[in-house]
């Protein structure tokens, strides 16, 4: 199994949508910012946010199992094999992620009872 590369590739806020719904005062999201890197494989990183996470598990599951040389979705989505360009499912302020396969190694580091 291969760690995948999360990068954060944007924070947004959909002001109309905001404007409407959102609570007095709603900005992008607070907890994640442009730029961050986080690296995972089958358990959510330390510092990512755990609805993102739920919602773009599936594509890191896969990307870290070997579907890094193939295009998701019969390559009608990312023109890139390992690649898949994913968004948390926060309606209102959506963020959006690019998740890349690695050839980086993943430890397990969890410590089975006996």
């Amino acid at each position: 199994m291969k760690q995948v590369k999360i990068t954060v590739l944007k924070t947004t806020l959909d002001e109309e949508l905001a404007r409407e719904y959102g609570a007095e005062g709603l900005t992008a999201c607070p907890i994640l910012r442009q730029g961050q890197i986080f690296y995972a494989d089958y358990a959510k990183p330390d510092g990512l946010c755990g609805e993102a996470w739920k919602a773009i598990y599936q594509y890191v599951f896969a990307l870290a199992h070997g579907a890094e040389k193939e295009l998701f979705y019969y390559g009608d989505w990312i023109r890139t094999p390992g690649v898949a360009i994913c968004s948390c499912n926060d309606g209102l302020r959506p963020v959006i992620f690019k998740l890349e396969a690695t050839d980086r190694e993943s430890v397990i580091n969890d410590n089975p009872v006996r």
